[in-house]
């Protein structure tokens, strides 16, 4: 049923499109999930607690919501995961025995895309949610293009600064230890200068994707911070295992051999990097982690540079 979605939807889409149906009442459950098993991975929740939980787990490309759920209600629901930066941007199909026209727009307003009303009707629920995943999928596309950097590829600022407060919020609630390593490319203005602008780009370009190489899980990420500075994100990472990981990054560019004949630290192309670590709490703010690493990244220049320098020990606030 998903067939006439654009050929390069699944680039977007992790394998296949990720639903989530909300209702308390299972018979509702098993009809949509059999509507939808075949072409989508469904999730189910039956109140609107195990909604938002599952929600911030699994980050569903659809949700199909049932207005009226004992204790916390579809509106609720979609009240809190709208206020979310995590989860705002999830679409959010009501599906309700409400036939009320201000209930509807009331739904809306709380930043709904669309309603269904009860007693469903397969081939209508089809075609709508057909419309909102092939929208999802579009709208994904454009973010994406936005968010990443012309020449290197890898995410610009506007998206590490989005990933930071992601990987953030999340820390927060786990209470897991947010790693950040900061990333110099070492006398690059003399680079440029001995070798030219062309080859200062596909320099840059080659240190972002080793850079990236040297990360094994989808939610570390690698951003261009500027020129040529670059931030990497490890979210649920201590110090001693993201300060590793840093000291494959620096070992990785300089075995990538780039001659730099006028660097004041070796013959080749450097990084100089720096790391710092928090567990995130209400107190502090993701500004002090950049700080942190920051500093520890002035310490790696001043010491030398083409090394990493880590912070002692885990600021907790």
């Amino acid at each position: 049923m998903l067939e006439h979605l654009p050929g390069d939807w699944a680039h977007t889409f992790t394998l296949r499109p990720k639903l989530l149906i909300a209702d308390d009442q299972p018979v509702n459950v098993r009809a949509l999930h059999a509507l939808f098993k075949d072409d989508c991975d469904v999730f189910m929740a039956t109140n609107g607690a195990q909604t938002l939980d599952l929600c911030r787990k699994v980050m569903p490309d659809l949700i199909l919501l049932d207005v009226v759920m004992d204790g916390m209600d579809g509106h609720e629901v979609c009240r809190r995961l709208k206020a979310d930066p995590l989860t705002h941007t999830i679409p959010i199909i009501f599906v309700t025995a409400q036939t009320d026209e201000a209930d509807e727009e009331h739904g809306l307003s709380l930043g709904a895309v669309d309603f269904i009303t009860k007693p469903i009707k397969p081939a209508i629920v089809r075609a709508r949610v057909r419309a909102h995943l092939s929208l999802k999928m579009q709208g994904d596309v454009l973010r994406s293009i936005a968010l990443v950097d012309g020449l290197t590829g890898v995410g610009n600022r506007r998206k590490f600064e989005e990933d930071l407060d992601t990987s953030w919020r999340h820390c927060l609630r786990e209470t897991m230890p947010l790693s950040l390593v900061m990333v110099d490319v070492d006398y690059f203005k003399r680079y440029n200068d001995r070798y030219g602008h062309q080859a200062g780009d596909r320099c840059l370009q080659t240190v972002a994707k080793r850079l990236t190489q040297m990360l094994r899980r989808p939610y570390d990420t690698v951003g261009r911070y500027g020129g040529e500075e670059f931030a990497c994100l490890l979210p649920n990472t201590p110090l001693e295992a993201a300060t590793r990981i840093a000291l494959g990054m620096e070992e990785g560019v300089r075995a990538l051999t780039l001659e730099h004949l006028d660097s004041g630290c070796a013959e080749t192309v450097t990084i100089s990097a720096g790391v710092a670590t928090l567990i995130p709490t209400a107190e502090i703010s993701p500004a002090e982690l950049l700080e942190a690493a920051d500093q520890q990244l002035y310490e790696a220049k001043h010491a030398g540079r083409a090394r990493v320098a880590s912070a002692l020990k885990s600021l907790t606030g």
